[in-house]
């Protein structure tokens, strides 16, 4: 029995069934890195997201076609098109060229993804390869009434659009209130770039002859551009963090309204910020960590992606490293109690899977999903009905479950010989010993704990 899909829409404010444009398809786009640096544990709360999103209409049974852009180009320190391009910023830093930089982080983010077990998308286009789609859709724009030029760029006149603000729920007037920008030549405060020229006696190793100048694109006109060539518009998904609604994304539907005459896509998905120890991550702070950093401290990625799971997408997280040690005892505590479970030939338990499937349907309510995870675990079913469950379960979870159950702990044999000459350390109280074969082992991947029964491995 198929369960309906119910998504909190961002475009209309509340939460409604999800119905998309071509039965058994699904059409989504996802807002990918700017690769001038690493990505950080934040970014990665937006990509376990769209994953598990990913994942659960996949559950569902549709065929997910997604795309996620790589911007490579036109992303400036501001939102607002103010300052410099951050490739521009990185080259500095570096002492690289822009392309040398784009493809260093670009392949950075891809091993992140690979280690939080984020399933590759079908596309990732980049914006450097896709500039004549940003011309062309500029083109349209200008041809339709609602661009003009200015001594710096081609921007677009959000006046022209009766509508814009409606994904934030800001009318152009309340976004102009608020907004603290240098006007210069634009004719609205909320106006912006659409193609920006190469300033005068500046160096760009990114730039592109228009029919307007030599320059390079605007940041939100790649969106626009590339998710109309690979999934037309409109399509069913866009997916996001919170922090793209009053600007990027707002400029995006705002570009294909102008362009194409319709609504880019029909559901817009958000998720919230992840905080650290309860206030905001940032360099000058030192707290904004990234994966490779967790894992030098011993974190296994996967104990980073169990955390994500345990809270709604649109609430705000806060991350710490006492959560993460929680999450980490969570999931080596399930690893190992499937270890011991048959696998077998065993039938999926419907009940589980019912309600399972109502939480994830439920606007991706991972933490009710959670629940029955833990119900199954801790259930007196057999345990080769739980293991074929679990399994479909962790088709949406990804926490690579099927590495464990029904795999006893083979301690390799080096280890075994640590473990054994601790055991006779503890035997002749030579505690000194003990504790430096424990450390041993402790860099090997592993764990001993001590008990009445002796002594007991299992990995970190």
């Amino acid at each position: 029995m198929m369960h309906p899909i119910n998504f909190y829409n961002t475009l209309t404010k509340k939460k409604e069934e999800f119905r998309p444009l071509f039965e058994g398809k699904v059409s989504l786009y996802s807002c990918g890195p700017t690769v001038y640096w690493f990505a950080h544990i934040g970014n990665m709360r937006a990509y376990v997201f769209t994953d598990v999103l990913n994942r659960m209409l996949e559950f569902n049974g549709y065929e997910v076609n997604n795309v996620m852009n790589i911007t490579d180009v036109g992303h400036l320190t501001s939102d607002e098109d103010e300052g410099e391009d951050k490739m521009l910023i990185a080259m500095r830093r570096d002492g690289k060229t822009a392309y040398e930089i784009a493809a260093f982080y670009e392949k950075a983010f891809m091993e992140d993804l690979e280690q939080m077990n984020i399933k590759p998308y079908n596309h990732y286009p980049r914006a450097t390869d896709h500039i004549p789609e940003q011309i062309e859709l500029v083109k349209k724009i200008e041809e339709n009434g609602f661009a003009y030029s200015t001594s710096d760029g081609v921007y677009f006149d959000t006046s022209k659009l009766e509508d814009y603000g409606k994904l934030s729920g800001q009318s152009a007037e309340e976004k102009q209130a608020g907004a603290r920008v240098d006007m210069g030549e634009k004719k609205n405060a909320t106006d912006f770039a659409l193609w920006k020229f190469t300033a005068e006696g500046v160096e760009r190793e990114m730039e592109w002859e228009s029919p307007w100048g030599k320059g390079f694109p605007g940041w939100h006109a790649e969106c626009s551009a590339m998710s109309a060539k690979y999934l037309d518009v409109p399509f069913d998904i866009h997916t996001g963090g919170e922090d793209h609604v009053p600007v990027h994304h707002e400029n995006e539907i705002a570009q294909t309204q102008a362009a194409d005459g319709v609504l880019q896509a029909n559901y817009w998905l958000h998720n919230s910020f992840l905080q650290v120890d309860g206030g905001k991550m940032s360099k000058s702070l030192g707290n904004l960590y990234l994966v490779n950093e967790l894992i030098a401290k011993d974190y296994d990625p996967l104990a980073l992606r169990y955390f994500f799971l345990q809270a709604h997408y649109r609430t705000l997280q806060n991350f710490t490293f006492e959560a993460l040690d929680a999450s980490r005892n969570a999931i080596n505590k399930l690893r190992e109690t499937v270890r011991a479970w048959d696998t077998g030939d065993g039938e999926v338990l419907e009940d589980y899977e019912e309600r399972f499937w109502l939480a994830i349907n439920d606007d991706l309510n991972l933490p009710n999903a959670l629940a029955v995870v833990w119900e199954l675990v801790d259930s007196a079913e057999d345990s080769a009905a739980k293991s074929a469950t679990l399994l479909r379960f962790d088709n949406v979870l990804g926490l690579k479950l099927e590495d464990y159950i029904g795999k006893k702990l083979e301690t390799p044999t080096h280890v075994q010989r640590l473990l054994d000459l601790r055991g006779v350390a503890r035997d002749e109280k030579n505690w000194e010993e003990s504790d430096s074969l424990r450390d041993q082992i402790a860099a090997q991947g592993y764990v001993v704990e001590d008990g009445a029964d002796g002594q007991k491995i299992k990995e970190k």
